[in-house]
């Protein structure tokens, strides 16, 4: 053949020139609002989004970069976010809570402007019933009195010691429990409260007919029938307008004279006031406080500190080692899906939806991922974008500081989070602060709410 009929060689393709759908795209910012241990978070977050924490209270606390560039938050239960706060954020798609109530975020008006807000449900469900059913046996036994008379030098010489100090000791087999709100840790209590042969009952309007057949409970239709026949009423339900002091003076007074009260749901659901009348005038026998409307809880202060027969433990109830690890892989993993799939269809726990979907931004191609679903950059660690002490660091390099806003003084450089965690950690939860249990389902007498766990 000649060579005047061979074809021109064909060119090599470069495969370092720019990538056909289009330029590199930055990194979205991913800010953790009120913590600042980011160590189970950044394995599942650190190829997709650049990740920093604010340790902040309030959203005066948070850097300027955060609230101008931050796509995804996540956000324990100590900071809130009203519309005025959600307003400040001019980026900010989703807001992922680690943990299940939403009280502390003002889930409407995130729908308004674009943001869908999102839970995790599904965590420490078993945590949360077994401390509820420690803190009933504890009530009906009284092994924490006890035991604290033991600890304070108590000598029982004889059987009459015991009865005195014992009084106010019941039998559990046959009491009458009510549960307020059959979500899942609602479910969770009742299965396991019936190995210790009480009579279950549950108020829940928001659950099918059959649910009580299925496990083998007996269900009643008022708030008022459940106070009236239980002898022990444990709470399992989320808090919102409608069921604010749910137990106050007047549904006191519908309870069985006598009987205990276990919340291990949200604090706002007693009225404390109410309650501490009820324990000193001997209506309620004894109770069992996780949760406070004022958290912390300060054992020397409130209408509450000179109440008798109560117990009080630091809203904990949601933790264990294995659940705490649980919930934050849920909730960095939902951040992750709506990087890099669409905003809301890939979400699994948007509480929102219904808002989010009206607004506005919806209709401007908001579905599409935070970032287009393609994101560049090498590796980044961790970093804190507010004035605070600076973490231990496992290595020398920190990102380059921000000019800080006019409210706060500039932050100090910052070292990267990686293996050593900063003083007051503890498996990988914040001490300085109590952490958000989980949380169940809630309604009201007149106007419930669906129900659900923490």
């Amino acid at each position: 053949m000649e060579k005047s009929m061979m074809l021109p060689k064909r060119q090599r393709l470069d495969v370092r020139g720019p990538i056909a759908n289009g330029p590199m795209q930055p990194r979205p910012l991913v800010a953790l609002l009120d913590g600042r241990d980011c160590s189970i978070e950044m394995p599942i977050l650190k190829d997709v989004a650049t990740v920093a924490f604010c340790d902040a209270q309030s959203t005066t606390e948070i850097h300027e970069k955060v609230l101008n560039e931050a796509v995804g938050a996540l956000m324990w239960h100590t900071i809130i976010l009203t519309k005025e706060d959600l307003e400040k954020f001019k980026a900010l798609r989703i807001i992922v809570r680690i943990g299940s109530g939403v009280d502390n975020i003002d889930v409407k008006a995130a729908g308004e402007l674009g943001i869908a807000v999102c839970n995790v449900p599904g965590y420490g469900v078993e945590e949360v019933a077994d401390t509820t059913l420690c803190l009933i046996l504890n009530l009906y036994r009284r092994t924490y009195w006890l035991a604290n008379m033991v600890r304070e030098g108590k000598k029982f010489t004889g059987p009459e010691q015991v009865r005195e100090a014992a009084t106010g000791c019941a039998r559990i087999r046959g009491d009458t429990l009510g549960i307020v709100g059959l979500g899942r840790i609602g479910s969770a209590v009742a299965l396991r409260a019936k190995g210790f042969g009480f009579n279950v009952i549950f108020y829940d309007p928001y659950l099918p007919d059959g649910i009580e057949k299925s496990l083998g409970l007996t269900r009643v239709y008022t708030l008022q029938d459940l106070l009236f026949q239980s002898d022990c009423v444990s709470l399992h339900c989320t808090l919102n307008e409608h069921n604010h002091h749910l137990i106050n003076e007047f549904t006191i007074k519908q309870m069985r004279p006598g009987a205990f009260l276990v919340n291990t749901a949200r604090g706002g659901l007693v009225d404390d006031e109410a309650l501490a009348s009820a324990l000193k005038q001997g209506r309620i026998r004894a109770a069992a406080l996780d949760v406070h409307e004022n958290e912390p809880y300060n054992v020397f202060q409130g209408v509450l500190k000179d109440a008798p027969n109560i117990l009080c433990t630091p809203h904990a109830a949601f933790y264990s080692e294995a659940s705490a690890s649980e919930l934050r892989e849920m909730a960095a993993t939902e951040i992750r899906r709506a990087i890099v799939g669409n905003i809301p269809e890939c979400l699994r726990n948007c509480v929102n939806k219904e808002y989010f979907m009206r607004a506005p931004s919806a209709a401007a191609g908001y579905t599409e991922g935070i970032n287009g679903g393609y994101y560049s950059g090498g590796l980044q660690q961790a970093h804190s974008t507010t004035p605070h002490e600076t973490p231990h660091s496992a290595g020398p390099h920190a990102p380059p500081t921000v000019p800080p806003p006019q409210t706060v003084p500039p932050p100090p450089p910052v070292a990267a989070v990686t293996a050593a965690p900063p003083t007051g950690i503890q498996h990988g939860l914040v001490s300085k602060s109590p952490l958000s249990a989980p949380d169940p389902s809630n309604h009201h007498a007149t106007k419930p709410e669906p129900s659900e766990v923490h």
